[in-house]
């Protein structure tokens, strides 16, 4: 295995735990605060959070993995790009939503993510069709979470 193919994996699964992480710093930092707001009616009920994102988490780092032993080096560089951009993005959301509270700009760095895992999946299903279908929960995980943080916005 090439030395750009190891990079490359060590970067991808490097990208998935400082999500994990990130994620999981500033939305544990204003629990209170959170209950005390006007939910969306199409909120799914909170232990489904705590299935989703495991799921997420894995598929993510195996598709880390596939991309770079299957790919070109160019799709690998843009998968990679378009994932941490994504997870910026991700991140982004978390702190806005939980540390400063500002909803709409939460609301938006969602939506920049939901459009960033496009190519994301659209490239893992390159590598792989069954994949690419694991990692549809994801996309549409990100996609719901968006209506969800445009919902809090206009709610609150």
């Amino acid at each position: 295995m090439s030395d750009f193919r190891i990079y490359s994996i060590v970067i991808g699964i490097a990208l998935v735990l400082i999500y994990a992480l990130g994620s999981g710093i500033w939305t544990s930092s204003s629990p209170g605060w959170y209950g005390t707001l006007d939910r969306p009616p199409w909120q799914p009920p909170d232990f489904v959070f705590g299935l989703i994102w495991p799921y997420n988490f894995i598929v993510l780092g195996i598709a880390a993995f596939q991309i770079s032993a299957s790919l070109s080096r160019n799709e690998v560089l843009i998968w990679l790009t378009c994932f941490a951009l994504s997870v910026a993005a991700a991140l982004s959301w978390a702190y806005n939503f939980y540390v400063p509270h500002n909803l709409q700009l939460a609301a938006f760095s969602l939506g920049i993510t939901a459009l960033l895992t496009l190519p994301v999946l659209l490239l893992t299903f390159k590598a792989s069709t069954l994949l690419g279908f694991a990692l549809m929960p994801y996309q549409i995980w990100v996609a719901i979470a968006t209506t969800l943080a445009w919902g809090y916005y206009t709610r609150n």
